[in-house]
This record gives structure tokens, C-alpha cells and sequence, in this order.
């Protein structure tokens, strides 16, 4: 190509990490709030902000590219997708890719699953090549919860997945994918690719790349991409709540036209985290004892991570298996509760009235039952604010209408839509800090120590019935490939 030439670069994908324990289907409309087509809407939703799509936008800036944003959607992690939602969020993707494009980052997530597409990032991918031709240059951002499938493998140029969890590196990766795309584009590399599943389920708890074994697989990683012809190593701790046949770790590596290096690389991946799998289970304490443990620390904050309902894994955020032993603790703690009439209520009564009335557990009875609350509602507000943390700095949120109701030394945080603890905006916006608080109840495994981390003076993992619960044995698998580790102890 002349290389003088200002490339063209296409950007689309579709966002969601898909929990198939989780209650409910999910619907066209979850995509509705962040559904983003052309290139104006996309530069003001996303420039200046740490988001994959923020990085892409930078890295084209760098690369004097233009820019050719089709259709970008996405979903706060739930249920399985409905068949004719999948199949209007693929086509809406494809159709939406300019055809004067050179090359395409594809924004995935990995862990997609419809009521016909097991693996949805392949069939987006398996179109887009039916369209595009197999020639066409495409390279695909991942999660590192992605179920990596040979499909993704074969039909992606190249695969850049996140390197950290929490997850505050993916404006870098994203821009690491656009690289190596131009470089794709100007015919300076020839990516081949290997793949490798690890036989093993991790729950999120054991994927934290900070320590452990997480930490020692991201550094022979590291190590891999310093070696000369290796473009890329991806380390996928998968998402055990898909059941999917490819659910579960998986590594990729990536090479400039040696196939031999990236299966050496992979394999000695694979090898490493077989030997280590039994560090990647987790310690967990059911919800009385958690909070008995947390009473006995003499400073907070305390973390109580449930981790079974966790929202960036596709719990409902109702969850009161804690909530139903905090109404008369001794110390001051918070919560946040999705429970949209509960919301409602207290905007009946406004700021200063009373509050009385049952709340969360109204999702369905795995994730408890209504617990009653009463307190005076200390704010209100409209939901709406900005992350502030290292994680997708700058991005939008809305939690919908939401209030603080106050109950002796409980706070809770009630919320018309579930939200992730992501970020400390999420309670700042509240008026809360976290300081204030002997205990926090937190409905994440891990991504929420990005937003409370540097407060936390211990983390108490909490095992309660839910659809991320950290005991994988709670789970009936029908589709996941056999065996696999723990569910065979081998």
C-alpha cells in the first residue's frame, strides 16, 4: 500500500459479559442506554475518557488515521441475550463497517452468550468476515474474563486482552491494538496465532493480577512479549458463570509469522497455570461469620466482598443474604441495594422522612429474601456521575434515581439500576466516604478494590447462594467441556 497514505480505520463491537446461572433474559433495551453509532457520537461519549474507545481514538490521533466509528453497544453484565437481540446486535455491527475501511478494531468483551450463540464473539466475527473478506485486517479487544474459543482465534487477526484485574489497563490495550493493526495494515508483520485452554474454572477472587499465581502467569507473559516475533501474549482467566464448552482460562499468543514460538509460548503458559491450579481456589466465610470476623477487626474500613451477587458478573444487585444481619450492628456500615420501589418510596417521603419498608430480595429467592429497613432518607438524587478512579476515568454512569436512607448505623444506598463498584463515584456522588464506615458490603469479587482499595484494612470473602458465588459447586454445568478442573479434582 502507499504507505504516504492516510489509513482508514473502522471501530465497532458489541459489550457484554454474559452470566447463564443468571435469573431473566437479556433484552434489546439493556443495550439502549450505551448504543452508539457514527463518528460524533462516538467522539463525545468517548474522547478523553480511559475506555477501550477512548484509547482507540488516541491511538488513531497518534497514527494521523481517521477514524471510522460504526456501532458501538453495551450492557451491564446479566442473563443469557435473546436470540433476536443477538441477532440485531451483529447485524447492526456489520452493516455499520464503512467500506473504505483498511483495517478494524472490533471492541468485545468474550464471555457473550445467546440463546443460539454459545460463543457470539465468533458468529460476530464468522459475519464480519463472510462481508469483509478474510484478507480483511481485524484486530479484537478482549476482557480478561473472556471464554476464549478457537473460532475468536482463528478469525482474529490478532487478540489483545486486558493484562490487569481490577481492570485499569484496557485504554492501554486498546491502544496496543490499534498498533499492531497499523502495522498488520502496512504489511510490516504477519501475525499467526496459537491457542491453549488451561482445563480449569477460576472464580474472579483467584484472577487478581497484583499477586499469586495470576501475578505469575501476567509476568511469564510479559516476559514472552519481550522476545523478539511475539506481538502479543493474552492471558484469559475466563468467566466460570458462561456455560459455555469453552469456558475457563485460556491463553493466546501472537507471532510474527513463526507459529512454532507462539506454541512454544503458549504451551509453557498452559503448563504453568496446570501446576499452580490449586492456588487459584479461594478462602470464603458464609455471611454471619463474615461479619462476626468484622467486628472483631478494631479499625475499618472492612471489606465484605459478595462476590455471588456480583453486577459486573451479572448478579441482580438485590442480594440480602448479608443484608438481613446488619439492621442493628454496633458499628457504622453501608450497603447498596438495586430495588427500584424501594427507590420510589423514598422519594415519596423525601429528604428527612421516615423509610419503612422491605427491601431487595425481589429478584427471585436465590438471592434472598426482602429484608425490612427503616430510617430517614438523607439524600436524593438522580443517579448520574462520572468515574473518577483509575478505572475508565472520565466514562458516564447512571445509577438511576437513587437514596440514602440512614438506619442507625446502617447507611443503605438504594439504586433503580444495578451498578458495579467500579468506581468511588459511585458513593461520592452519594455524598459517602468510605472512612466513615467500619464495614462495606461490596457486590463484586474484585474490580471493586478500584474504587475502595486504598481504604480497605481487610478484605472478607462471603460465600452466600447467588450466580456468582465463588463456590463453583453450587453451579449444574451441562455445557462446559469435560473435565475440567475443580469440578474434577485431577
Amino acid at each position: 500500500m502507499n504507505m504516504n497514505r492516510t489509513l482508514r480505520i473502522a471501530v465497532a463491537g458489541i459489550y457484554h459479559e454474559t452470566n447463564t446461572f443468571a435469573p431473566g433474559l437479556t433484552g434489546i433495551d439493556s443495550f439502549q442506554g450505551e448504543w452508539i453509532e457514527g463518528r460524533e457520537a462516538f467522539l463525545r461519549n468517548y474522547q478523553g475518557t480511559r475506555t477501550s474507545m477512548g484509547g482507540v481514538i488516541e491511538a488513531a490521533q497518534r497514527h494521523g488515521a481517521e477514524l471510522l466509528p460504526g456501532c458501538y453497544a453495551a450492557a451491564t453484565p446479566s442473563g443469557m441475550v435473546r436470540a433476536e437481540a443477538a441477532d440485531e446486535l451483529i447485524d447492526a455491527v456489520v452493516d455499520s463497517i464503512d467500506d473504505s475501511a483498511d483495517g478494524l478494531v472490533l471492541i468485545m468483551h468474550g464471555a457473550m452468550v445467546s440463546q443460539q450463540y454459545p460463543d457470539l464473539e465468533g458468529e460476530c466475527l464468522r459475519r464480519l468476515r463472510n462481508r469483509l473478506g478474510r484478507n480483511f485486517p481485524v484486530a479484537m479487544t478482549l476482557d480478561l474474563h473472556a471464554n476464549i474459543s478457537p473460532t475468536m482465534v482463528e478469525l482474529a487477526d490478532v487478540i489483545v486482552g486486558y493484562d490487569t484485574y481490577p481492570h485499569v489497563d484496557i485504554f492501554e490495550r486498546a491502544v496496543e491494538a490499534f498498533d499492531i493493526l497499523v502495522r498488520i495494515v502496512r504489511g510490516e508483520v504477519r501475525p499467526v496465532r496459537a491457542y491453549k485452554h488451561s482445563g480449569m474454572l477460576v472464580v474472579p477472587q483467584g484472577m487478581m493480577t497484583e499477586e499469586g499465581s495470576m501475578k505469575e502467569l501476567m509476568d511469564c507473559a510479559f516476559a514472552m512479549e519481550e522476545l523478539s516475533g511475539v506481538l502479543n501474549v493474552t492471558v484469559a482467566g475466563g468467566f466460570p458463570y458462561s456455560d459455555v464448552p469453552d469456558a475457563g482460562m485460556s491463553f493466546v499468543v501472537t507471532a510474527d509469522g513463526d507459529r512454532e514460538l507462539a506454541e512454544r509460548c503458549v504451551n509453557e503458559l498452559a503448563e504453568l497455570a496446570w501446576k499452580r491450579r490449586d492456588s487459584f481456589n479461594v478462602p470464603y466465610l458464609e455471611p454471619r461469620d463474615a461479619i462476626r470476623e468484622a467486628l472483631s477487626e478494631p479499625q475499618g474500613p472492612v471489606i465484605l466482598s459478595e462476590g455471588s451477587d456480583n453486577v459486573g458478573g451479572g448478579g441482580p444487585g438485590d442480594a440480602t443474604h448479608l443484608l438481613a444481619h446488619m439492621t442493628d450492628l454496633p458499628v457504622k456500615s453501608l450497603i447498596v441495594i438495586r430495588d427500584p420501589d424501594a427507590v420510589r418510596e423514598a422519594f415519596a417521603v423525601g429528604i428527612g422522612g421516615t423509610f419503612a419498608m422491605d427491601v431487595g430480595g425481589k429478584t427471585d429467592d436465590l438471592h434472598g429474601r426482602p429484608v425490612a429497613v427503616r430510617g430517614t432518607v438523607r439524600l436524593l438524587f438522580d443517579g448520574r456521575y462520572r468515574y473518577v478512579g483509575p478505572y475508565m476515568t472520565g466514562k458516564h454512569a447512571d445509577m438511576g434515581r437513587t437514596a440514602v436512607v440512614e438506619c442507625g448505623n446502617l447507611t443503605v444506598e438504594l439504586t433503580e439500576k444495578r451498578v458495579g463498584p467500579y468506581d468511588l463515584g459511585h458513593v461520592l456522588y452519594a455524598g459517602l466516604w468510605p472512612e466513615d464506615f467500619h464495614i462495606i458490603v461490596v457486590k463484586s469479587a474484585i474490580a471493586w478494590q478500584a474504587a475502595f482499595g486504598k481504604f480497605a484494612r481487610r478484605v472478607i470473602n462471603v460465600d452466600s447462594p447467588g450466580c456468582c458465588s465463588a463456590n463453583l459447586r453450587h453451579f449444574e454445568y451441562r455445557q462446559v467441556r469435560r473435565p475440567v478442573y475443580p469440578l474434577e479434582l485431577t
